[in-house]
């Protein structure tokens, strides 16, 4: 079985296409039952005191003081020494209980937090325990890996021990995320070797994937409304003003945003000697506002098989149903068929691609009925472990059966996620397209010149969030939102400016 191979230890590794393996081998102990037991009592308590007080970390200012009056002597070396031996010795849940009292005064020491990752992986790692107290080290070892990164997120070898943790947790995707940082800092020919057997493992044993969030939404326009205050119309021969009614003028207003899904994957039998999944899913949108007529609820559903055709690739070929609800209503549902494909291009670039194709119908608006078609790429660039970079570009039509409304839309976007020390993390994106109608409005007068009707559009996202301050793994990040959309065609450009707290899963 191959290792993996991190500085100074070494710890087995999964077998690529088959279930996890037990990372260390089972510790046998000369030490009498009844002592054992004992030791193991006072090693969970000790994982999950440790766990608790590995939390949020405290006040900027407070933690940098805090750190720099530890850096003169480390920890008391009695302790980290003993600790580092009952390792050697094999005694993990012995090293926790040693590790407890000097870790609660020095919350910040990083060689020490190191230490108790460690021991909470080994203990964790030992056949025969227990489902609740091996969740108890592995909450352990999380949370002092995850402080350190929090301090010092350019750190490799905490990060792949991070990695590790999640994936005996079976928390793959976020696993996943951490292994492919991990990746990106560089390690190892034979760490890299190990982590693509990982991510190996964790591609094969995927069943349930699961997503929620919740957002606070303030919003300066909420239903993207122009903010002409007259619009000309053709009455009585000639081309008039008129008023544009109150109701259709923006509106700003505090909306709460809800959004979830879920998928599960049943092994079928293997597709050309490669792993065949059937994947069944669906999702939920749900925006609402005081007036009711911006409340808006789109359910989702697909199901369909995914091709494990590669090592570094694979395939999704999905029926997809959808439905959305305006103002409590029915507007519209969509029928169809989604293709997905993605691939792993380098150990930091991945790729992924998708097509669809959805028959809408709408409730009272027949001349808007017909297809809608859709192609995207997406580009993954995980430059650092602390930088990530991304280019997306799509294109989109709408053929309906007026033509006035059938238009064609290309876009691309380009994005940014940046890991600061101390806890901060910043996001930035930028969004652009271009949607071309086939014919003039209805009423040609709506644009100018008798044109064609051309939108122009564009928008920028700046995020932040502190990956310090958690509750059950969740923490608060502040999204800010800019939208401008200029068209030829009266009542169609706006601008809008909207904000999002949002409840983030980082770790």
């Amino acid at each position: 079985m191959p290792a993996i191979v991190t500085g100074h230890s070494r710890t087995a590794a999964p077998a690529c296409a088959g279930q996890p393996q037990p990372v260390s081998a089972p510790f046998h102990s000369p030490v009498p039952a009844d002592l054992r037991r004992v030791a193991l009592v006072a090693g969970v308590a000790a994982a999950a005191a440790l766990t608790a007080f590995a939390g949020p970390l405290p006040a900027l200012a407070q933690t940098k003081a805090a750190t720099k009056a530890e850096s003169k002597p480390a920890a008391p070396q009695s302790a980290a020494d003993r600790a580092r031996a009952l390792l050697r010795a094999g005694r993990p849940v012995q090293a926790l209980a040693v590790l407890r009292p000097t870790v609660k005064a020095r919350p910040n020491d990083l060689s020490l937090l190191f230490l108790v990752g460690q021991a909470g992986i080994a203990a964790a790692s030992r056949q025969g325990l227990e489902e609740k107290a091996r969740t108890a080290f592995l909450d352990a070892a999380i949370a002092a890996l995850r402080r350190m990164l929090t301090i010092r997120p350019g750190l490799t070898r905490p990060r792949l021990e991070l990695a590790r943790a999640f994936f005996l947790k079976g928390e793959d995707t976020l696993a996943r995320r951490h292994f492919e940082r991990v990746l990106a800092g560089k390690p190892p020919p034979a760490v890299a070797a190990n982590v693509r057997r990982y991510l190996g493992a964790i591609r094969a044993r995927k069943r349930w994937s699961a997503y929620f969030g919740l957002a606070l939404a303030p919003d300066t326009n909420v239903g993207a409304a122009s903010g002409a205050d007259t619009v000309w119309l053709p009455a009585f021969g000639t081309v008039l003003p008129f008023r544009v009614s109150d109701d259709s003028r923006p509106s700003s207003g505090v909306g709460l945003l809800l959004w979830g899904g879920a998928e599960y994957q049943q092994p079928l039998p293997d597709l050309w000697g490669r792993p065949l999944r059937l994947r069944v899913g669906g999702d939920l949108w749900r925006q609402e506002y005081a007036h009711a007529r911006f409340d808006r609820t789109l359910i989702a559903g697909h199901a369909g098989p995914r091709w494990l055709a590669g090592r570094t690739w694979e395939f999704s070929l999905l029926a997809s149903v959808r439905q959305l609800l305006s103002a409590g209503d029915f507007e519209y549902s969509e029928t169809g068929l989604r293709l997905e494909a993605a691939q792993r291009l380098g150990p930091r670039l991945f790729a992924r691609q998708a097509a669809s194709w959805h028959q809408r119908i709408y409730e009272d608006s027949g001349g808007l009925n017909g297809p809608r078609w859709q192609a995207s790429l997406n580009l993954n660039w995980q430059a650092t472990p602390t930088l990530s970079v991304g280019a997306n570009a799509g294109w989109s039509a709408e053929v309906p059966r007026v033509d006035h409304q059938r238009n064609a839309r290309p876009w691309a976007q380009v994005s940014a996620s940046y890991a600061l020390p101390w806890g901060f993390t910043v996001g930035a994106s930028a969004n652009f397209y271009r949607t071309t109608y086939e014919a003039s409005p209805y009423w040609r007068v709506l644009t100018r010149g008798d044109a064609r009707r051309v939108d122009r559009g564009q928008t920028y996202r700046l995020s932040l969030f502190n990956r310090a301050f958690t509750l059950g793994g969740f923490s608060p990040q502040l999204v800010g939102i800019y939208e401008a959309r200029d068209s030829n065609a009266q009542l169609s450009s706006y601008r809008r400016t909207r904000a999002e707290l949002r409840a983030v899963r980082q770790f």
